[in-house]
């Protein structure tokens, strides 16, 4: 839950920058909201979770 909650929070912070910026134009912005917010209501949402989590764990394996 933790990371799922920093991995949105990450990606609004990116995208108030990008519309800041002049990147991104708010229509495609909200498509791209839409977009995330049905894909996560379908069945690949599972497999989506599974591999962010995946490479939250593999950046957390990694030693300096």
């Amino acid at each position: 839950m933790a990371i799922s909650l920093s991995v949105v929070l990450l990606l609004a912070i990116i995208l108030v920058v990008l519309l800041r910026g002049g990147s991104i134009k708010a229509g495609p912005a909200i498509v791209a909201v839409l977009f995330g917010f049905f894909l996560a209501s379908t069945g690949m949402a599972d497999d989506i979770q599974r591999f962010l989590d995946s490479m939250a764990e593999m950046v957390n394996s990694i030693s300096f």
